[in-house]
């Protein structure tokens, strides 16, 4: 099986129990009723991406799900939390692109998502044999990435929250991979 489409998603959830307060995350996420089965980082080619809405439309409950998923848990209030996913697609359609997860803590949704994004474009670019500096900052290398013409585009899903007082909060953020 080679997924041809993928949607992206993300949610949160907060409740007394760490297990229910992932549920609640999956639910915000639109993926509650799916058997996740967590893979590898690896964007098939010729994969099309969809928008949430329509991705959460076409699974079905029970549904045997693959994805990449980035989640994060605290029991500690006021505590940020983030999950990101990073996305690199080729230009070359036959090529595979990459996934990258990034789950941190103190990091605001901007810092993580440029983060799992550049992860994401990095692996991509050296599959790809493009020149660059790592020590140059993400902003730079994105420009350098797009100009070599091998790297399509990169984007990242990424979820925050601050940690509740006397209760579980969970974040996540998927790629879901599905075949049409």
């Amino acid at each position: 099986m080679v997924p041809n489409t993928v949607f992206l998603t993300k949610g949160v959830g907060t409740h007394r129990d760490k297990l229910q307060s992932f549920e609640l995350a999956l639910r915000d996420a639109g993926i509650e009723k799916c058997n996740l089965v967590q893979v590898s980082s690896i964007f098939p080619p010729k994969c099309k991406i969809i928008s949430r809405t329509k991705g959460v439309e076409l699974i079905q409950p029970g549904q045997i799900t693959y994805t990449v998923l980035a989640k994060n848990q605290t029991n500690e209030g006021n505590r940020l939390l983030v999950a990101s996913i990073g996305i690199a697609v080729p230009a070359e359609k036959t090529g595979h692109g990459y996934i990258s997860e990034y789950h941190s803590f103190g990091e605001n949704a901007n810092i993580a998502g440029d983060y799992s994004e550049d992860l994401a474009a990095t692996m991509l670019a050296t599959t790809q044999g493009i020149e660059f500096d790592p020590e140059t900052a993400w902003d730079e290398r994105k420009q350098v990435y797009k100009a070599s013409g091998k790297v399509y585009k990169s984007m990242n899903i990424t979820q925050s929250a601050r940690g509740k007082k006397d209760s579980w909060t969970t974040v996540i953020a998927a790629v879901i991979f599905l075949e049409l």
